[in-house]
């Protein structure tokens, strides 16, 4: 029996347009909740929210009764960490800060079995082959692989070129915090000379035949993401849902107290 295919890989392949958004609460109650709210992806962030192995696996337990297909988002991109994540059942993954094509092939080397790669062969005890139920796992596991990497300053950018060129790199995710951070914009990634980079970033990697992301809550800068190629779009985060209608609703009332 094979592994169960990647609908979000299908979709990216096919050039279908796929709306997400970023699980950073670290909780499998509100994970589960924003999985009802029909979003095609959801990140599962370990790198900014408070997560470990246990509430990622958590999470990707959760959401597997949904339709919104899980991203898992690393703190770094360790080949140890790769390696318990897949095992642990995801499919896709967001490597951060991605400099260079030699870190690029590493990572895709990570992700992939033996002989054309490094991940460990123990599938026998994962979730990830259902605990050895899908008998072909280790053949069939890295087709359905779906590698993403973060380009989020400058040096990533000057190298975007050469990372695009290496195979196994299915999409690449522009980083809009970082990448005005490291332009001297910090806090400021709608300043023209960032959102110039972003669209032309965006632009070369639809051109060679990847898949673009980005995360935006602003609209003129999503729609622009969009017609620029963009085609795995984070529009929004559970943090900022929960903390700007709490803070709207507090706003509301307060006024009435005069």
């Amino acid at each position: 029996m094979p592994v169960q295919p990647n609908p979000f890989k299908r979709a990216l392949q096919n050039g279908q347009l796929q709306f997400g958004c970023w699980l950073g609460l670290g909780d499998t109650f509100s994970a589960e909740l924003m999985g009802t709210a029909g979003f095609d992806w959801m990140v599962i962030d370990g790198e900014h929210g408070p997560n470990d192995l246990r509430s990622i696996l958590a999470q990707l337990q959760v959401l597997e009764a949904s339709d919104s297909h899980a991203v898992v988002r690393l703190p770094v991109g360790e080949t140890y960490m790769l390696k318990q994540v897949l095992d642990a059942g995801a499919q896709t993954v967001l490597v951060p800060m991605v400099e260079s094509a030699e870190q690029a092939r590493q990572l895709v080397r990570d992700v992939t079995y033996p002989p054309h790669g490094d991940r460990g062969v123990g599938y026998a005890l994962t979730r990830a082959s259902r605990f050895s139920q899908i008998k072909d796992y280790g053949k069939t596991a890295d087709e359905q692989i779906c590698l993403l990497v973060q380009v989020e300053n400058k040096k990533g950018i000057a190298a975007l070129d050469e990372i695009l060129a290496v195979d196994g790199v299915d999409g690449v995710f522009i980083g809009p915090a970082d990448l005005a951070a490291d332009m001297g914009h910090m806090g400021n990634s709608l300043h023209p000379d960032v959102q110039a980079v972003i669209m032309d970033a965006l632009r070369r990697i639809r051109a060679a035949g990847k898949a673009p992301g980005i995360l935006s809550t602003h609209d003129p800068m999503t729609n622009e993401a969009i017609e620029a190629g963009a085609l795995f779009v984070a529009v929004g985060a559970d943090v900022l849902i929960l903390s700007h209608g709490a803070q709207a609703l507090t706003a509301k009332w307060k006024a009435q107290k005069g």
